[in-house]
């Protein structure tokens, strides 16, 4: 699979090529979004620079809520993708990141962590389910 780099075009808005000043770098490297779905735990874990690891959530079934009100946190079920601000297509494909709505067992959350980057769901709630 081709990399992604975070250096700008080659071509100008003109349409013409621009001469490359210096030649692709390693620290230049993107990479792709884990787009974490989902269903029962899938972790990856990436090297990253320094020798460093990340790990990044590919699928979740389960969120770390925590009432703000009562300032209790529980691990629950996610049920569903609500609403999700980065592209409307990621709640149509149930695509968890932060800051999307979610649906959980104990009602609407909103992701607060990065889960391609942290390698968990943290939310908090922000409207509890009526029982």
């Amino acid at each position: 699979m081709p990399y992604q780099w975070l250096k700008r075009s080659r071509r100008k808005l003109s349409g013409g090529l621009i001469r490359r000043a210096a030649s692709k770098k390693k620290r230049d490297m993107g990479r792709y979004p884990a787009e974490t779905q989902i269903g029962s735990r899938v972790l990856k874990p990436i090297r990253t620079r320094g020798g460093n690891v990340k790990y990044r959530t590919l699928v979740e079934e389960h969120a770390n809520v925590i009432d703000q009100s009562t300032g209790i946190s529980q691990k629950v079920k996610i049920l569903n993708v609500l609403e999700n601000k980065a592209n409307r297509e990621y709640a149509r494909r149930r695509i968890i990141t932060k800051g999307c709505v979610l649906e959980t067992e104990i009602g609407k959350a909103i992701v607060t962590s990065r889960p391609g980057q942290h390698g968990n769901i943290n939310c908090v709630l922000i409207e509890r389910k009526e029982e």
